[in-house]
């Protein structure tokens, strides 16, 4: 099967700082890849590689099988490359209900007329009653984006990204600042993209758990440079991976 994204020798410098150095792998839909590596690796880079935020420097990106290295952020998000980030984003002078809109928007060609009518509200109301039992919480739509806790922000920023229906999603870090409840609410909406809406999902993180159990591929970068890919099994044994996390034994 095509895989929805395909990373080939991408390469990204900053000055004599070689952030990725001839990373290749894909992500196929329907499946959650994990991408992980120590603090510095570079796995936040690759994240700006794919979704256009910063240029590549060697190597390409393919989206559904079109070169889209040279392709803008914004025709990127269009075509379908959804992203979250570590610490949420949202406008924070708007509502909650208001900040989800933005999603939409990215994901339906709706008119004037028809947003005037509310089709566009409609819609969301109709995904939101799928998606927030699985978030786990209930709100006023109406509240300030500021009066909910750091914890929900972030899941509902993943919420957000699943309703622009992405083909694939680029989660950072979901599990950062949440309690074990919220994490287990997070990896059920990854996993609900995946399985049911067919998205691939390519997830930066450092809880180990959730890459290890929500995972069926996962990639291994340390200093800029893939070193080691495969199930949770293959990666937990490989030695470069155990070094890369714990250092070299001094005494060995």
């Amino acid at each position: 099967m095509e895989p929805i994204l395909k990373l080939d020798n991408v390469c990204k410098r900053f000055g004599g700082l070689v952030a990725t150095d001839h990373v290749s792998f894909s992500v196929p839909a329907g499946d959650i890849t994990g991408l992980i590596g120590p603090n510095g690796a570079g796995k936040s880079t690759l994240m700006n590689l794919i979704s256009g935020i910063y240029d590549v420097d060697e190597g390409h990106i393919y989206f559904e099988g079109e070169d889209v290295t040279k392709m803008p952020a914004y025709q990127r998000s269009r075509k379908g490359i959804g992203r979250t980030f570590q610490t949420p984003r949202f406008l924070y002078r708007s509502n909650i209900l208001d900040n989800l809109l933005l999603g939409m928007d990215l994901g339906e060609d709706i008119n004037y007329f028809k947003s005037f009518m509310g089709a566009k509200k409609g819609n969301l109301k109709e995904r939101l009653d799928e998606l927030i039992p699985v978030a786990g919480f209930d709100i006023d739509w109406n509240s300030d984006i500021n009066a909910i806790p750091y914890g929900q922000r972030k899941l509902l920023e993943i919420v957000r990204s699943m309703l622009a229906m992405p083909k694939i999603m680029l989660v950072d870090e979901p599990a950062a600042g949440l309690n074990n409840r919220e994490i287990e609410n997070a990896m059920a909406l990854l996993e609900l993209a995946a399985k049911k809406y067919n998205i691939g999902v390519l997830l930066i993180e450092h809880s180990m758990d959730m890459i290890m159990n929500t995972c069926s591929n996962i990639v291994v970068i340390n200093f800029g440079k893939k070193i080691c890919e495969g199930g949770p099994e293959t990666v937990a044994s490989d030695p470069q991976v155990i070094e890369a996390y714990l250092g070299k034994d001094l005494d060995a």
